[in-house]
Parts: structure tokens; C-alpha cells; sequence
């Protein structure tokens, strides 16, 4: 069975700026694959370029078997891929359900009619039934991270791509979100999860590639990577010899 999702060589700089330097990884159906690595070190724009957001300058992206790299970001939503942003982006003046809604038939080209009940379903899962008929843009921090898990999800992805969706969140909130995501695994979605709060990302991942400088520099079972003395001096700037 091909991966869910593979990156393949991915080169990329910005000017003198090297952003990702040959970097290679697949992700298996249904697996959870956290990254780590210092800011700056080119994880979103490696979103970006999963997403169809940024081009890169070498290299393939291979969504379940079929090289995207040069296709859409539309298409890539339409062929399974969804992704969340680091500072949730919902439609302000539309209502929760109303974001559900738009998420779900642009998504999957249906009427809207024909989408109402996952979306209130969706709206179950992620904690918003009470939130529903609420304006997207007077929500707090954590249901608008709730929110934007549940329009990716109105996609109907395969492969689920989470951006620092903890970040900002007090320590309840942070565990609140790693339940609802640990729920979501259980549809044998694919995710792939950045992620500054490593502690939370542990709970969930089974898999850990930590990124330096554009360059994938570790890569293992998470406690593990966690634990070797070339992330610990880089990410944590602890000593290796300390």
C-alpha cells in the first residue's frame, strides 16, 4: 500500500535563506507523525509545500500514490489533504455551523444541503453544538481551535496536517485538544502535527522528525529523539554534555 503522503527530496530557499535542504519522509495510513525544531527551522513552509501553498524548487509531493507537486491546493483538498493554521482562520461574520458548511461542499463539490449532517456531527465531536449559531469570530481561543480542526475535517481528509494547533492554549486546554485529536485518530486519518509543546505532542504521535536549519536531523520513536543529546542542545539549548 503507498503512503498517505510522502516528500520526496523537498529543496526550498528564500533568497540565501534555506528553508528545506533534501528532505525526505512518508507517512503511513492512520500514523501520527509529530515535528519539532527551533523557529525558523522551516516546518510550516514544509506545510506549505505539502498544501500546495509554496512550490518547491526540487523534489516531489506524493499524495496516496499520485505526485501533487504541481497541482493545486484544491485539488490536493478535493484528493484528501487538510490542513489547520497556526493562527485560526475561520470566516469571522459566518456563523460555527456556517464555516462547517462552506468547509464541507466546497471540499467535497455537494450542495449545502447534503453536507448539514456531518456538519452536526462535526459540530458533536469537536465540542461546538452549543457554540453553532455563534458568529466564528466571538469565539475564544480554544473553540476557535476547535473550529478549525472541525472544517478541516468537514474535508473529509486522509491526511490531516496540525500546525501549533496547542499553542496559546492554558494546560486544561492543551489537554482537552490532545483528547479531541487522540479521538480523531481513530478514524485512521494520517496526521502530521507541529508542535512547540512537546509534551502534548508525545501523548499522541508514534513517530518524531526533528528539523534544524532547513535539515532533518532526527527521527525516531518520540521519548527517544526527545532524549538524544544533538536535540537537546539544539531544540532545548541543553549541552550535549550536560
Amino acid at each position: 500500500m503507498a503512503p498517505a503522503l510522502e516528500l520526496q527530496g523537498i529543496s526550498k530557499r528564500f533568497g540565501a535563506v534555506v528553508v528545506a535542504d533534501d528532505i525526505s519522509f512518508a507517512l503511513a495510513e492512520g500514523e501520527a507523525l509529530g515535528i519539532i525544531g527551533p523557529n525558523g527551522a522551516g516546518k510550516t513552509t514544509l506545510f506549505a509545500i505539502a498544501s500546495g501553498a509554496v512550490m518547491p524548487e526540487h523534489g516531489r509531493v506524493i499524495l496516496d500514490g499520485v505526485d501533487v507537486t504541481r497541482l493545486s491546493p484544491e485539488w490536493r483538498c478535493r484528493r484528501g489533504l487538510a490542513r489547520s493554521f497556526q493562527v485560526p482562520q475561520p470566516f469571522n461574520g459566518m456563523t460555527v455551523f456556517e464555516n462547517l458548511v462552506v468547509a464541507a461542499a466546497f471540499a467535497r463539490g455537494l450542495r449545502e444541503r447534503d453536507v448539514y449532517a456531518r456538519c452536526v456531527e462535526l459540530l458533536d465531536r469537536c465540542g461546538l453544538t452549543d457554540k453553532a449559531n455563534r458568529p466564528a469570530g466571538s469565539l475564544p481561543l480554544l473553540d476557535r481551535k476547535r473550529l478549525e480542526l472541525a472544517r478541516a475535517l468537514a474535508t473529509n481528509p486522509r491526511v490531516l496536517l496540525l500546525d501549533e494547533v496547542a499553542g496559546g492554549l492554558t494546560e486544561p486546554e492543551c489537554m482537552a485538544l490532545v483528547e479531541l485529536i487522540t479521538e480523531i485518530r481513530a478514524d485512521r486519518i494520517a496526521i502530521i502535527w507541529i508542535e512547540h509543546i512537546v509534551h502534548a505532542l508525545i501523548k499522541v504521535v508514534d513517530r518524531l522528525l526533528v528539523l534544524h536549519g532547513g535539515k532533518l536531523i532526527g527521527e525516531g520513536e518520540p521519548r527517544a529523539v526527545i532524549a538524544s543529546p544533538s536535540v537537546r542542545e539544539i531544540y532545548m539549548g541543553i549541552p550535549a554534555d550536560a
